[in-house]
This record gives structure tokens, C-alpha cells and sequence, in this order.
């Protein structure tokens, strides 16, 4: 049925071309440049000049034949070379398919040196194509909450630990493929419209994301203790609760970011962006706050007064 239906296909269309082309060569020159016949030659004395004009007229119709004609072959082209970039497009949605297909499954494997390749080769498939970007960002959030949870099976955050494991190697030595995951994160190009990166109650000690974008993420409970996060990009993000000592962000850009509860000693936010933050509840001790900015909207901890904000050489309002 199908077959029968695009032969019928075929010689409707080879019939329509077919009449194109006879009303091209045919009918439309004559009717832009109709022959002159004898009742219109009948003031004409001169034999010689009746020829004469009867052969302009053909030569005007001929010369309209040859532009319908030369128009008729630019269409073709053009649908030809729509036809060829049509066929390019789906070829090349055909293999970003392929290999985003090929990539997740290679996620999946026991090979932590094959999993850093496929998070290296989504990030690629995200750059070329958009319309998988936010489907990659999802994947690789639920990559990280899957394999680096903090703390295990918890309902509620629970307490940090008494004090931060300094010894602990870098994420890039004991998980290379969590920092790629986050690396690729906060590297990945994102507009207003892509929706947030879900990492809450993760492990992400001592991970390297020096100028990230990670604009409005939620890490809330997150662990992210002597993590590298100078420059990092963190606006309207979510760190309630986080653990964020020893960190530093110098500068970090905290805008609208709400850092409430969260555990913030030792940290290092020296010219910090810290206009319209929410740091109720959150704890400051021995945090290095020289240069950071705030405004009227910041929401700072209990009893942390404007006295104690100027003797820390926080700037306020700007001034």
C-alpha cells in the first residue's frame, strides 16, 4: 500500500513538472509576446517589413522562454540545495543520536577512564546541539547524586562533621569522574529558560571549580568543604545548609544566593558579591569577609550587627 502510494506519488509529481515545463516553453511566452497575425500586419505595405516584424515578435517570446526557462533552473537549484541541506541536517541528528546514545551507555561502565570520556563527549553533544542540553544537564546531575552521596540514604541533612578532613585527596584523585561531571557543569553554556542543576546532599569535598557557571544550582546539604571556588559563579543558587568551610571564594559571585544555615568558618570570601543574600542562621567564624559586598536587601545572621560588618571592612550599599 505504502509502495503504491509514493509511485502514485512520483507520477503526479513527474506530471506536474511535465506541465510546468510545456506551459514555460509554450504558453506563457505566448502569451506575453503573442504572434502577430494578419489582421494586425495589415497596415503593413512592405512584405520585407511584415517579416521583420513578425520575426522581433518571435524573438521577443524567445526571449521571454529563455528567462522563464533560466528562473524555472534557479528553483531547481534551490530546491536542490534545500533538499541537500535537509538530508545534512537529519544526517547530522542522526550521529549527535548516535553518540549521545553511544555516551550514556558508556556512563554505565565499570571504567572510570571510559565514564570520563563520555561525560567529555556529552559535553561536546551539548555545545553542537541544544536541544539535548538540558537533558545532558539532567544526566550528569543525577550522575553525581548517584555516585557521590552526602550523607548516605538521609532523609534530613545531618550535622557536619566536628571538623574538615584536610587530608582528604582531591576529587580529581579519588573521583576524576565526579570532577569531570562538575567541571563539564559548570563549564556548559546555559540560558534563563534550562532549568537548574539539582545537587543537593552530595559529596563534593575538595572538588576544583574555579570560575563555574553555576548560576541559580540547588546545593542544598551539599558538602562541598575545601572545595576551590574563586570566581565561581553562584547567583540565586541554593546553599542552604552547605557545608562550605575552609572554601575559597575570592571572589565568588553570591548575588540573591541563599546561604542560609549554611557552615561557612574559615571560608574565604574577600570581595565576595553578597547583595540581596540570605545568610540567616549561617555561621562566620574566622570568615575572611574584607571587601565583600553587601546592600540593604543582604539578610545576615542573628546578632552579626553593622559593627561587627565594619570591623570584617564589609562594604555596604556600595560606600
Amino acid at each position: 500500500m505504502v509502495n503504491r502510494r509514493v509511485a502514485w506519488l512520483a507520477v503526479l509529481t513527474a506530471c506536474g513538472l511535465l506541465a510546468v515545463l510545456f506551459c514555460a516553453v509554450w504558453v506563457f511566452p505566448r502569451l506575453l509576446d503573442p504572434p502577430l497575425g494578419m489582421a494586425a500586419l495589415r497596415d503593413v505595405a512592405s512584405a520585407q517589413a511584415r517579416i521583420q516584424l513578425q520575426q522581433a515578435q518571435a524573438q521577443l517570446a524567445n526571449n521571454a522562454r529563455s528567462a522563464i526557462l533560466q528562473g524555472l533552473a534557479g528553483l531547481v537549484l534551490v530546491a536542490g540545495a534545500v533538499a541537500t541541506w535537509r538530508q545534512v541536517h537529519i544526517g547530522r541528528q542522526g550521529q549527535i543520536t548516535d553518540r549521545y546514545t553511544k555516551a550514556v551507555d558508556q556512563l554505565a561502565s565499570r571504567s572510570v577512564v571510559v565514564r570520563i570520556g563520555s561525560i567529555y563527549a556529552m559535553e561536546r553533544i551539548a555545545k553542537n546541539s541544544g536541544a539535548d542540553r538540558d537533558a545532558i544537564l539532567f544526566l550528569l546531575g543525577a550522575f553525581v547524586r548517584i555516585h557521590s552521596p552526602w550523607p548516605v540514604g538521609a532523609r534530613r541533612a545531618a550535622a557536619p562533621p566536628a571538623a574538615v578532613d584536610e587530608n582528604l585527596p582531591w576529587m580529581r584523585v579519588r573521583a576524576p569522574d565526579i570532577q569531570a561531571a562538575m567541571g563539564t557543569l559548570g563549564r556548559l553554556p546555559r540560558s534563563r529558560e534550562e532549568p537548574a542543576i539539582s545537587l543537593s546532599r552530595v559529596d563534593l569535598r575538595s572538588v576544583a571549580l574555579r570560575d563555574s557557571r553555576l548560576n541559580g544550582s540547588r546545593f542544598r546539604y551539599a558538602n562541598l568543604a575545601r572545595s576551590v571556588l574563586g570566581g565561581v559563579w553562584l547567583e540565586h543558587a541554593d546553599l542552604a545548609g552547605a557545608d562550605l568551610r575552609l572554601v575559597p571564594l575570592d571572589p565568588a559571585h553570591l548575588a540573591g544566593a541563599n546561604l542560609s544555615r549554611a557552615s561557612l568558618q574559615g571560608a574565604n570570601l574577600r570581595h565576595a558579591d553578597l547583595r540581596h543574600a540570605n545568610l540567616r542562621g549561617a555561621n562566620l567564624d574566622g570568615a575572611q569577609l574584607t571587601g565583600a559586598q553587601a546592600d540593604q536587601a543582604t539578610i545576615w545572621p542573628e546578632g552579626f550587627d553593622p559593627g561587627q560588618r565594619h570591623q570584617r571592612d564589609i562594604i555596604e550599599n556600595g560606600t
